[in-house]
C-alpha cells in the first residue's frame, strides 16, 4: 500500500473541456524558447488520459486507473458503497477518466449505472468510453499472478521471485481481494490496448513506473492497521462455543463506549409510528439545524399514509401470538366467516365425536374427532390392550391412518363429510392472508423512496444522540475544526479507553503545528505512558473528525488527511511476513503517503532488529521527513533509542521537539508523573520494570551490573560464585570417570582416555 512513481502529490486529471477543440487559425508569431516549452507543456497536459477500472460487489467498491501523464497506477483500497454508487460518481467526477473498465458479468446496479453514464452525451469534458472484459479476466489468483509477474522498472532485476512478492506486498494491499481484481483487470486491458505503446514492438509493454494508493479529495485515509491498535473497533469471539453465526461482539473499543445507537439497520428497523412521532418532534425544534428540517420535511404524508394503512390491516397483538402475519376484523368478510367457522370447531367437533363413539365397539371407552392442519379431521381413539398386531389396528367402517403417542387416528364417513365440507380451514386463512400481506406490501413499496430516506435521516439523527449522550457522560468537550491550522492542538486531552480502566489519569496538551515541532521525539522509562500517549493523540484526532465531542479541555484540529500508524505489529501466520518485516510495511505505507497534512504515530520502530541497524532505519526514516523542511507530516515518535539524541543523528532545528515522560527516583523506586514535559529521558530503566514484573532479584540485579559495564566500556567477566559453582560439578564428574575405570581391563587404553575424558574436563575446570 506504498507508493512509488513521480509527481506524488499531483492529483491526475483528465483532459479539460476545451482540450479536444481543432480547426483552422490565423498565422501566428513564431514562440520563443519559452512559450513552446509552456506549449509543450500544456501539450502534453491535453494529452494525458486516464483509464478506470472498477469492480463492484457486495456493497464494496474496488477501483484502479492508470494515468498516461506518469504512467503510474493509482489504486483505492476496497471501499464500501451504496447500491446508487455515490462513491464511484464521486471518483469519476474526480479523475474524469478517458474509458471505464469492468466485468462483463455485472451487478444489475452497475449496469444500470453505467447505462446512463453512456447515455450522458453533454457530460463534460467528454464521456468516457464503457470497455467490458470477461468475467474470467478478474478472477482472484489470475490477477495475483499478473501482479507479480510485471515488468516493473522500480523493482531491480536482481530480485528473485520471493523478494518480489515481499516488495510488492508492501506496496499492493493484497488482502483487498476487489482492488486486486480491479488491478489485475486494468493490467489485462493495457495490455491489449498498448496504451502508450501502440507505435511500439509487440515485445515492448506498457510502462508502469509505479503504484500509488488514490484517495479522493477532503476523505481521511485511515487503514486496517490504524484501527486496530487505536482500538477503534475490537471484535471478541463470543465465549460460547454454541453461539450461532459468527458468535463475535465489540469489545473494550472506542466504537463500543460510543455506540448507543437504538434502531439498527437490518436487526431493528424504526417503525413509521416512530418515525411520525420524530417528525412532529423536530418541527418543533430550531429549523436552522439542517438536520432537523430535512426531517420535519422529508416525513411527508405519504409516511403518514403508510402508517395509516398498516394501523387499518395488521392485527400486532395476533400476529405475536401466533408468529406470522394476521390481518384484522372487518378486512375480509371471507376470512373472517372461516375464523368463525375454526373458531366454533371445538364443540361441534365434540358433537360429532359423541355420535361416532354410539357406532364403536363397546370395548372402546372414548374417542374424539381432532383437526390437523394439510391432513383434516381424524377419529383418534386410545389404544387398548388387545391391539399389538398392526392387524389388530383395523377397524370395519373405519380408515385407519397412522399411531402417534398410543392413539389410534381413523377416517370416518363423517370426518370425509367435514373435510368436504369445511375444507382445510387453516391453511385456507393462511393463504388468503398471506396474499393480503403481499397487496399491503405492493401499497409500501410504491413509497419506498420516503421509508429509504426516514431510515437514512433516523438513522443520522440516531448517531448524533448516542455521540452526545457518551459526550454528556465522560464529560468531553466540543473541538474546534480549523482548516487554517497546520497541525492538532490538544489541552489536557485524555485516553477515551484508558481514562475508564485506570483509577486516576493524568491528562496531557498537545501542540503540534506549522514549522515548530512537526516531529515530536518521545522518551522515557519503560511503562511511562508513551504508548498511551500516542494512541491519545490519535484516537482524539479520529473523534473529533468523525464529529464527536473529544476527552479534553480543547480541542483545535486542522486539515488532517491521514493518521498512519506503526505501533504495535499485527502478527499472522497467514501472512506469511516475520514481525519486523511487518513493521517496515507499516512504516513504509507512511514514508510513500504521508503529506503535510498527515499524522503520524511510530511506536518503537527498529526494535524488531539488531539495536545498531534498528536505530539507523529509525534515524535515517526521520532524517528522510525532515528533509521535506515545512512540508514534513506531524510526527510522534516514542523511542527508547536514546543513542538517537546522544550521537545527535537528527538534524537541529526548530522542526524537531524532544519529549520525555516525567519521572523521580525515591531510593530505590521509580515513580511515574505520566507527565508529558520537554526534554530527553537519562535511561530507560528497564530493571526496575524487570523487578515490577516479577523476575528474581540476582537476575535483576546482574542485567543491570552487564548494563552498566556495557555503557561504561569495560569488560564484561563472568560471576563468580556462578564459576567456581560449575568448577566443583565439573571436578566432581571427573572423579567419578576416575572411580569407575577399570586398570585391570585388558582392553583399556589410558592415553585414549586422557585425551577424550581428562583433558577436555581440565580445560573446563581451569
Amino acid at each position: 500500500m506504498a507508493s512509488l512513481g513521480v509527481n506524488p502529490s499531483r492529483t491526475p486529471q483528465g483532459p479539460g473541456p476545451g482540450a479536444a477543440s481543432s480547426g483552422f487559425s490565423s498565422p501566428a508569431p513564431v514562440p520563443g524558447p519559452r512559450e513552446a516549452e509552456e506549449e509543450e507543456v500544456e501539450e502534453e497536459e491535453e494529452l494525458a488520459e486516464i483509464h478506470l477500472c472498477v469492480l463492484w460487489n457486495s456493497g464494496y467498491m474496488g477501483i484502479a486507473y492508470y494515468d498516461t501523464s506518469d504512467s503510474t497506477i493509482h489504486f483505492m483500497p476496497d471501499a464500501p458503497d451504496h447500491e446508487s454508487l455515490k462513491l464511484l460518481q464521486r471518483v469519476l467526477d474526480e479523475i474524469n477518466p478517458q474509458s471505464v473498465v469492468t466485468s462483463a458479468k455485472q451487478d444489475e446496479n452497475m449496469t444500470r449505472f453505467l447505462g446512463k453514464l453512456a447515455s450522458q452525451e453533454h457530460r463534460q469534458p467528454k464521456r468516457p468510453e464503457i470497455v467490458f472484459l470477461p468475467s474470467v479476466d478478474f478472477g482472484l489468483e489470475i490477477s495475483k499472478q499478473r501482479l507479480l509477474s510485471g515488468n516493473y522498472s522500480f523493482i531491480p532485476d536482481s530480485m528473485t521471485a520471493t523478494e518480489k512478492i515481499l516488495f510488492l506486498s508492501s506496496i499492493i494491499p493484497f488482502d483487498c481481494l476487489l482492488t486486486v481484481r480491479a488491478l489485475g483487470g486494468l493490467l489485462k486491458f493495457l495490455g491489449r490496448r498498448r496504451i502508450g505503446v501502440e507505435l511500439e514492438d509487440y515485445n515492448v509493454s506498457v510502462p508502469i513506473l509505479g503504484f500509488k494508493k488514490f484517495m479522493l479529495t477532503h476523505l481521511v485515509n485511515i487503514d486496517q492497521d490504524t484501527y486496530s491498535v487505536l482500538q477503534i473497533f475490537k471484535s471478541e469471539s463470543h465465549p460460547s462455543a454454541y453461539k450461532v453465526a459468527s458468535g463475535l461482539k465489540e469489545g473494550l473499543s472506542l466504537f463500543g463506549i460510543l455506540n448507543r445507537c437504538r434502531c439498527k439497520w437490518g436487526e431493528k428497523l424504526l417503525t413509521v409510528y416512530g418515525a411520525l412521532g420524530l417528525r412532529d418532534a423536530c418541527r418543533s425544534l430550531p429549523q436552522s439545524i439542517q438536520l432537523f428540517r430535512d426531517i420535519a420535511q422529508e416525513f411527508s404524508d405519504d409516511l403518514h399514509h403508510i402508517a395509516s394503512l398498516i394501523g387499518k390491516v395488521v392485527d400486532f397483538e395476533g400476529s405475536l401470538a401466533e408468529n406470522r402475519f394476521t390481518v384484522l376484523p372487518n378486512i375480509d368478510p371471507e376470512i373472517d366467516e372461516k375464523k368463525r367457522r375454526l373458531m366454533g370447531l371445538p364443540s361441534f367437533l365434540t358433537e360429532v365425536a359423541r355420535k361416532e363413539l354410539e357406532n364403536l365397539d363397546s370395548r372402546i371407552p372414548s374417542c374424539s374427532v381432532i383437526y390437523i392442519p394439510l391432513i383434516g379431521f381424524l377419529l383418534s381413539i386410545p389404544r387398548l390392550p388387545f391391539m399389538v398386531e398392526a392387524s389388530d389396528f383395523e377397524i370395519n367402517g373405519l380408515d385407519f391412518m397412522f399411531l402417534s403417542e398410543e392413539k389410534l387416528h381413523y377416517r370416518s364417513a363423517r370426518t370425509k363429510e367435514l373435510d368436504a365440507l369445511l375444507g382445510d380451514l387453516h391453511c385456507e386463512i393462511r393463504d388468503q392472508e398471506t396474499l393480503l400481506m403481499y397487496q399491503l406490501q405492493c401499497q409500501v413499496l410504491a413509497r419506498a423512496a420516503v421509508l429509504t430516506q426516514v431510515l437514512d435521516l433516523a438513522s443520522r439523527l440516531d448517531v448524533l444522540l448516542a455521540l452526545a449522550s457518551a459526550a454528556r457522560d465522560y464529560g468531553y468537550s466540543r473541538p474546534r475544526y480549523s482548516p487554517q491550522v497546520l497541525g492538532v492542538r490538544i489541552q489536557n486531552g485524555r485516553h477515551p479507553l484508558m481514562e475508564l480502566c485506570a483509577r486516576t489519569f493524568v491528562p496531557n496538551s498537545t501542540e503540534c503545528g506549522g514549522d515548530k515541532g512537526r516531529v515530536k521525539v518521545i522518551t522515557g522509562p519503560n511503562s511511562s505512558g508513551k504508548s498511551i500517549y500516542l494512541k491519545q493523540v490519535g484516537l482524539i484526532t479520529f473523534m473529533a473528525l468523525v464529529g464527536s465531542f473529544v476527552p479534553a479541555e480543547e480541542a483545535e484540529i486542522g486539515a488532517v488527511d491521514a493518521i498512519f500508524t506503526r505501533i504495535h505489529s499485527c502478527e499472522s501466520i497467514s501472512l506469511g511476513l516475520s514481525t519486523f518485516m511487518i513493521d517496515l510495511n507499516q512504516v513504509a505505507k507512511a514514508v510513500n503517503n504521508a503529506t503535510a497534512q498527515s499524522l503520524v504515530l511510530i511506536d518503537e520502530f527498529g526494535k524488531g532488529t539488531n539495536t545498531v541497524d534498528g536505530l539507523a532505519l529509525l534515524a535515517a526514516v526521520l532524517r528522510h521527513w525532515l528533509a521535506r523542511g515545512p512540508t514534513c507530516p506531524h510526527i510522534f515518535v516514542a523511542t527508547n533509542f536514546l543513542s538517537l539524541v546522544q550521537l545527535q543523528l537528527l538534524p537541529q532545528g526548530p522542526l524537531v521537539q524532544y519529549l520525555t515522560m516525567e519521572t523521580c527516583e525515591d531510593g530505590n523506586d521509580l515513580v511515574f508523573f505520566y507527565q508529558v514535559c520537554e526534554g530527553v529521558a537519562k535511561a530507560s530503566h528497564a530493571s526496575y520494570t524487570a523487578a515490577q514484573a516479577g523476575l528474581p532479584d540476582k537476575l535483576v540485579a546482574r542485567g543491570k551490573e552487564v548494563s552498566d559495564l556495557i555503557r561504561s566500556g569495560k569488560p564484561i567477566k563472568p560471576v563468580k560464585d556462578l564459576l567456581k559453582k560449575n568448577q566443583m560439578e565439573n571436578c566432581q564428574t571427573l572423579v567419578d570417570k576416575f572411580m569407575k575405570l577399570d586398570l585391570e581391563d585388558p582392553n583399556l587404553d589410558l592415553n585414549i582416555f586422557m585425551s577424550q575424558e581428562v583433558l577436555p574436563a581440565a580445560t573446563s575446570i581451569l
